[in-house]
């Protein structure tokens, strides 16, 4: 039998690039509360939001998406004909077709491969293990990893437990090969049993989820994994420069954090400012400590993400 031909495997990869991309509209917590039954203490206390940013009518995933992937290419150097991959990690498309990664890459003036991945709030890391394998395998060089949501549209905004704690964003990284590793293995999973806690029930529905049991979840099972991806990348939590949690809930990032032991890192924070974005929140995060200088480059980076499935994903990386 004639043996196929195969793409040659590349040594590692890395991410060398973050940006991200915030729409304009600001929204603190006193103009939630002129709305529903709610006020800023309550808010703060609770989930730890100050202000949120919320897209404009005619603001779409894709165009934010887009926009978040340009700035993450202007800051790694490149251009739109470098990338021969796009991955979008969304779980509020506007329609299911088509996917948001085409418009995206069209956008952008890519023509390559380009698919969408939905595991709600992990879905960065999703896609960033998807990236990392594509470039191993041979199959890509040089990867646009974005995710971007819309929550906004998504939200009963009489529902004081859901409408306090969303905004809408995009981050995106570039992913690339590279003679060192830079990416260490994910450690992944999911308990389906658990699904109804997190769901959008039908096409006429808006955002539901049972509060206090997402919170018992992800307070006692996400460290253990964080845990999990550190041993598998051989990187102690007092070795990490950082730790970019998705920006859930501040004190489940803050129970992240102290359980972890990763007394020597950064945590990121960005829930404050920006509220829930979702598969925006760790490259969004990331982004913005890269720019404030916050992580040296070359420095071990925890990047975990967990959310609706109920899905979780975490690895180390370099930092860009």
């Amino acid at each position: 039998m004639t043996a196929l031909n195969h793409h040659p495997r590349n040594m590692g990869a890395q991410v060398r690039s973050v940006g991200h991309y915030q729409p304009a509209r600001v929204v603190t917590n006193e103009e939630i509360s002129q709305r529903i039954d709610t006020n800023d203490e309550w808010i703060r206390t609770r989930v730890g939001v100050q202000t949120r940013h919320l897209a404009r009518e005619d603001e779409t995933i894709d165009e934010m998406g887009a926009l978040a992937g340009q700035d993450a290419l202007r800051k790694a150097g490149l251009t739109a004909q470098d990338i021969d991959l796009v991955i979008v990690a969304t779980s509020t498309p506007e329609t299911p077709v088509p996917n948001v990664a085409a418009s995206v890459a069209g956008r952008l003036g890519i023509s390559v491969g380009a698919f969408d991945v939905n595991t709600a709030c992990s879905g960065f890391s999703y896609g960033l293990a998807n990236a990392h394998h594509a470039i191993i395998a041979g199959t890509a060089q040089r990867v646009l990893l974005v995710g971007a949501e819309r929550f906004s549209s998504w939200l009963d905004w009489n529902d004081r437990s859901t409408a306090v704690i969303f905004g809408d964003a995009a981050g995106a990284a570039v992913v690339e090969a590279s003679d060192t590793e830079g990416i260490g293995p994910v450690r992944w999973g999911s308990d389906g049993t658990k699904a109804g806690l997190i769901r959008i029930p039908d096409r006429h529905s808006s955002f539901m989820q049972e509060g206090q049991s997402v919170f018992r979840w992800a307070t006692s099972e996400i460290a253990p994994i964080a845990l999990q991806a550190c041993e598998a990348a051989g990187v102690k939590p007092d070795e990490l420069a950082a730790v970019v949690p998705h920006q859930a809930n501040l004190r489940i990032i803050d129970a992240i954090a102290r359980k972890l032991g990763a007394d020597n890192a950064v945590i990121a924070r960005d829930i404050v400012g920006s509220g829930n974005t979702s598969t925006a929140s760790i490259p969004m995060a990331l982004s913005k400590m890269l720019e404030r200088k916050e992580i040296p480059s070359g420095s071990p980076v925890l990047l975990i993400g967990f959310g609706a499935g109920l899905t979780y994903a975490g690895q180390v990386i370099r930092c860009p």
